[in-house]
């Protein structure tokens, strides 16, 4: 209960609440505009958190990266666009409640369901991540080693596209981690003379160019505008209705926080999933797809609660649940605070500051999103994407420079984005290399480590490592099962099919009903098909 006191003395902070209220209203801005994702939203802000303290820059990340997850429903719903990848398994029945005269009805569902599986999760998060963190006390060099392997394989077997390019993504990230001083004898490595390059490659400029500036470039391609022409009737909530579609919030809750622990899943998969069994669970399924509350509302729940998901393997054990939580990790490095066990006995008022915090993070949004849902459809289609995008890059430029004072880290951060529009563009899932930049070091030390307490590899056939070792097969196992299933032929399983479209620009969702006639909701009117990056990339 002491941990919990100080936790809650450090949330009452007015500066941490204001921060926590400003970050909602960032994330919801983030996220009801299709292409930028929360984890675009939150890398862009991550340097400007350095000067703060540690829980007051969690609190501003969590308000965004909660509040953008919940609003990238809003364009979803309003015209089929969605601001994020999660928020596409609301398209079918969010639109179809507006094309009803529905949109206020349909927008409240959202944020009572996003809020309710943030608040489950979160609640879980709090009463498990101490008990794990003790677990993880016990791990050795060993398991560490096996763990971070498990978790980069995981990564690129759910990533969207082939399973091997999801591999060399990762594989990308660890080389680009091995440059600088070796981890545990202090040698140079693929540093060419250069004394940028011996302090290594900071990971975080690395992370904006792949996700905020490609992403601009992305954008730039597109001449999209999206158009809202619809009528809509006033909402007004009851106990009737809560109860109608709380059960399917609860189901989503569950099924979304579980899949969200999984490393590398997160929001995008869970809201499918939940919206799926969602579908199986009811026993008339005729309006799923055509207005049904109850898929809208376990979609939107499933996707919230993963956000708390994948905070369990980045505090207890360092390695991020989600690309989002991935640039989480930095806002606690770069206080000199390393996830893991360890953070819960040296930094209490941290933790139990993110588990209270992130509480109120959807305490907040609740209020703020149920005010507003009369509000966003007349606000969506006011910001121009020609001062939208600069301005990203323009914030994208300060903030990598404000991380050292160092122009080699903006040219660190200008580098990636065009490496990571040129991957996007073949078809490479991102989230793998960045994940694989922050498991890789933590693999190397590891396997580096046992090698030097064992002397040989008899160290795998410990329990521990053991079964680490076996859920990693199976999950390649699976992966290339589930490839070749779907795709029939071992040449498209491993990536070699040339005919593939690429996963990293998929083109955004018009407002064309199913039988391809124009919906009353909405539009998007464009030259050319918007990208939107959905490659293994959780806003979770």
């Amino acid at each position: 209960m002491e941990n919990w006191a100080i936790g809650l003395e450090a949330v009452a902070d007015p500066t941490v609440l204001l921060l926590i209220v400003a970050g909602v209203l960032i994330g919801i801005v983030v996220g009801a505009l299709p292409g930028i994702s929360a984890t675009v939203g939150v890398a862009i802000l991550l340097p400007f958190t350095f000067v703060m303290e540690p829980l007051q820059g969690m609190m501003l990340l969590l308000g965004i990266y909660g509040g953008a997850v919940y609003a990238g429903s809003i364009p979803a719903i309003l015209v089929r666009a969605p601001g994020t990848p999660a928020s596409a398994a609301s398209v079918a029945d969010g639109n179809a409640l507006t094309r009803k005269g529905q949109a206020e009805r349909a927008l409240k569902i959202s944020v009572l369901a996003s809020c309710l599986g943030g608040i489950f999760g979160v609640i879980v998060l709090a009463l498990m991540a101490p008990a794990l963190a003790s677990i993880a006390l016990g791990f050795g060099p060993a398991a560490y080693f096996m763990l971070a392997l498990l978790a980069l394989t995981v990564v690129a077997s759910v990533s969207e596209g082939r399973m091997v390019k999801g591999l060399i993504s990762g594989v990308i990230g660890i080389g680009i981690a091995m440059i600088g001083l070796d981890t545990i004898q202090g040698f140079p490595r693929l540093t060419f003379g250069s004394a940028d390059l011996t302090a290594g490659i900071n990971y975080i400029p690395v992370m904006i160019g792949l996700f905020a500036v490609s992403e601009a470039f992305m954008q730039f391609e597109s001449k999209a505008k999206l158009k809202l022409d619809v009528a809509t009737e006033k909402f007004k909530a009851s106990l009737k209705w809560l109860a109608r579609i709380s059960p399917s919030g609860l189901l989503g809750s569950v099924i979304g926080f579980i899949i969200g622990v999984i490393p590398g899943t997160g929001g995008d998969i869970g809201s499918f999933v939940a919206y799926n069994e969602a579908k199986r669970a009811a026993r008339d399924k005729s309006k799923f797809g055509r207005g049904d509350e109850r898929g809208l509302a376990a979609a939107e729940a499933a996707k919230n609660s993963g956000t708390a998901g994948a905070m369990v393997p980045m505090l207890t054990l360092g390695i991020p649940g989600d690309v989002t939580s991935a640039v989480l990790i930095g806002a606690i490095t770069v206080h000199g605070l390393q996830p893991g066990p360890n953070l819960f006995s040296g930094a209490p008022d941290l933790v139990y500051g993110i588990f209270i915090g992130f509480l109120v993070v959807y305490l907040v949004l609740l209020i703020l999103g149920w005010l507003g849902s009369g509000l966003w459809s007349k606000l969506i289609e006011r910001v121009p994407s020609s001062y939208l995008w600069p301005s990203v890059i323009v914030l994208a430029v300060i903030g990598c420079y404000s991380l050292r004072s160092s122009a080699f880290d903006v040219l660190i951060m200008l580098i990636s984005a065009v490496v990571g529009y040129v991957l996007a563009k073949a078809g490479f899932p991102l989230a793998p290399l960045i994940i694989g930049m922050i498991l890789g070091p933590i693999a190397e030390a590891g396997f580096r480590r046992a090698m030097i307490i064992e002397g040989d590899l008899s160290w795998i056939f410990s329990p521990l490592p053991l079964v680490l070792l076996i859920l990693t097969l199976l999950s390649v196992g699976f992966a290339i099962w589930r490839e070749f299933a779907h795709h029939g032929s071992l040449s498209e399983t491993i990536g070699m099919d040339n005919t593939v479209p690429p996963t990293g620009a998929t083109p955004v969702v018009t407002a064309d009903g199913p039988s391809g006639e124009q919906g009353a909701a909405g539009s998007v009117d464009s030259e050319k098909p918007a990208p939107s990056r959905s490659s293994g990339q959780s806003d979770s």
